[in-house]
């Protein structure tokens, strides 16, 4: 845990904007989020989706009419993945700098970063720290699969290499983002969680999760940075909650009950100086963002927060380990409705810090 930093209700945003203009994206982020501003994605260009924008560098990639696979019989894939480690052990051993390495995001696929940090450079005052954030490596690994439509989690080897192209991309991260010296997080996008336990992943281990979670988590924590980890519905929260994780993210307006069902292991998450990120503006059913006020989503939270306090903490104490975040990305909804979430974030972050802070 990063002692530089205290969370303090303040409030922060998931990535994803239904935007096609990076420029009016970062000004909507640093109006409402100025004390933790992070990068945009706009998934309206393909190359920003959520698995597809983290792809450059990984061994076997054909990207063909719109899709993208790794093909392992390539004739060219063993030499491709043979180079990958290659790559990664120069860095790893300081023979090659990581911004000089294929494992940096590029101005093609994520301009929104580079946009972040150019505008860091101007702020007149600092912000208290900076977001970054990378899909996680089950969603990652889930979400691609081979020739044979298998994904790659299934596939040891490259399951592997795919892990630290998104340790060192995120380690990148934190090396860029640390130049604003300003503590740094990176949060794991992780809605494929949601799916941990069902038929379709039934051999997946949560074993097989946490070392996938350590290993990036490692690559954050090495640079100094905090590690944040957001799924965006009901999964098993174990599997987070003992990780090495510092901030946990989680869908407080719809699925607060879910996650209470594991209140020892949140009471030992919290004693161990860690933050709860509370998406409690939905961003999931447009019908209720449409309806929501900040006024009812302050009252629905300190309903909420009760209970964790119930659990053996004081208020004000919770509210030093907690983030006001969106329940999701707004990727999804209208350009007005997406404003209208980020607006509320800020809204109910200051009331609830009027009242306990």
């Amino acid at each position: 845990m990063n002692a530089g930093f205290q969370a303090n209700g303040l409030a922060t945003f998931i990535g994803s904007l239904p935007l096609t203009n990076h420029e009016q994206a970062i000004e909507l982020i640093l109006q409402h989020t100025p004390e933790i501003p992070c990068w945009a994605q706009l998934p309206a260009y393909k190359e920003e989706g959520m698995v597809l924008q983290f792809t450059h560098g990984l061994p076997g990639l054909c990207i063909e009419a719109g899709n993208f696979f790794i093909d392992t019989d390539s004739d060219t894939f063993d030499d491709e993945l043979l180079q990958f480690f290659e790559d990664y052990i120069a860095v790893v051993e300081g023979k090659i700098e990581l911004d000089a390495s294929r494992f940096i995001l590029t101005k093609d696929t994520a301009r929104g970063f580079f946009m972040l940090w150019e505008r860091l450079q101007l702020l007149s005052g600092p912000p208290v720290a900076v977001k970054g954030q990378i899909t996680g490596p089950f969603t990652f690994c889930t979400g691609i699969a081979d020739q044979k439509k298998q994904a790659i989690f299934y596939n040891p080897q490259i399951r592997d290499a795919a892990v630290k192209l998104l340790a060192m991309k995120a380690r990148w991260q934190v090396q860029q983002l640390s130049q604003s010296k300003r503590p740094v997080i990176i949060f794991f996008d992780e809605p494929g969680l949601a799916g941990v336990g069902s038929s379709g992943f039934t051999s997946i281990s949560n074993d097989d999760i946490s070392q996938c979670f350590e290993e990036v988590f490692d690559s954050v924590h090495l640079e100094g940075g905090l590690v944040g980890v957001h799924v965006c519905a009901n999964t098993d929260w174990s599997v987070v909650l003992e990780s090495s994780v510092d901030i946990v993210s989680f869908d407080a307006y719809t699925y607060f009950d879910r996650f209470m069902l594991y209140p020892d292991k949140i009471k030992n998450y919290l004693d161990a100086g860690n933050i709860l990120a509370w998406g409690i503006v939905p961003t999931l059913n447009p019908e209720e963002l449409e309806r929501e006020t900040s006024a009812a989503l302050v009252s629905q939270w300190k309903e909420k927060a009760k209970q964790i306090e119930a659990l053996g903490f004081e208020m004000q104490n919770l509210i030093k380990q907690s983030l006001i975040t969106p329940s999701c990305g707004t990727g999804s909804l209208s350009a007005d409705l997406a404003i209208k979430a980020i607006q509320l974030t800020r809204e109910v972050s200051q009331e609830i810090r009027t009242q306990y802070l």
